[in-house]
């Protein structure tokens, strides 16, 4: 004969069990949660793997992100919502050249989930021309699953994978790459430095390594009028900015107090 059948905790119960692990918001989680598991024993993997350190996101195979649900795979970096300013500008800039006539293509690079990419597209659809990449196998993954029939996802280091006939036709390019400074890594909350993978954390050691190599490169995939945003944090912004100054873009430091978010861009000069 079966058991009886396990109850599922009340959203109380299961609170105190989020509290008591350090979970912060620990009563939205319990509604998450609960409202994801279809049977107890589901629900208890489920808080089992909240409870030993694992992203919420992660748990759930979602994170909300500019009002999208995006997919999240274990070990794939979990889309931070300062990171939707980023959205707004490529919006703004790819608008732009859509209201001029053209097509524009934009490229999400270091694009984890696909997160960004996927807000462009439900922003302004097959108006666009998109490209997806990150060097990590399971954030291609990810993204792929996110982006499909909405764009398309190269496996690479930065501007590496992409098609040659896009250089010199890019018109926006947008990047979370990873900013923290290497020393500073160790100090981040473990569901960040154990679950998310190093390459989308550790920027160096003033964590602008990548956004150097990128901005080093960008100005030859844009095309005359092309724009380059990436996300930084506040303290580096003005060295960014000097760094997109010195490959000779146009550069501007944007931010927004709501989201604490800080964005550098760099604006290719458009010919005569």
């Amino acid at each position: 004969m079966s058991g009886p059948v396990p109850a599922i905790p009340s959203a109380d119960e299961l609170a105190a069990t989020l509290r008591a692990a350090g979970c912060v918001f620990a009563e939205d989680e319990a509604r998450l949660l609960l409202a994801e598991a279809r049977t107890a024993p589901e629900l208890g993997r489920l808080v089992e793997r909240r409870v030993a350190g694992e992203p919420l996101e992660q748990v759930l195979g979602w994170a909300e992100f500019d009002g999208l649900r995006v997919a999240v795979a274990p070990g794939v970096f979990v889309p931070r919502r300062r990171t939707e300013l980023l959205v707004r500008e490529a919006v703004r800039r790819a608008t732009a050249a859509v209201d001029s006539g053209l097509r524009p293509v934009v490229v999400d690079l270091c694009c984890g989930s696909g997160a960004v990419a996927a807000a462009v597209a439900a922003e302004l659809g097959d108006r666009v021309d998109l490209h997806a990449v990150d060097v990590d196998p399971a954030a291609v993954a990810c993204a792929r699953v996110n982006l499909a029939g909405i764009a398309t996802v190269y496996r690479g280091d930065l501007f590496e994978p992409l098609p040659p006939g896009l250089c010199g036709q890019i018109d926006v390019v947008v990047a979370c790459t990873p900013y923290v400074p290497t020393e500073r890594v160790r100090l981040m909350p473990p569901e960040a430095r154990d679950h998310e993978p190093l390459t989308a954390l550790d920027g160096g050691a003033d964590g602008l390594d990548v956004v150097r190599r990128l901005i080093s490169e960008a100005g030859l995939w844009l095309r005359p009028g092309g724009y380059v945003a990436v996300e930084t944090s506040d303290q580096q912004a003005p060295v960014a900015a000097d760094v997109v100054a010195a490959q000779g873009l146009l550069p501007a430091v944007l931010a927004d107090e709501e989201l604490g978010a800080t964005i550098v861009t760099g604006g290719r000069p458009a010919t005569a």
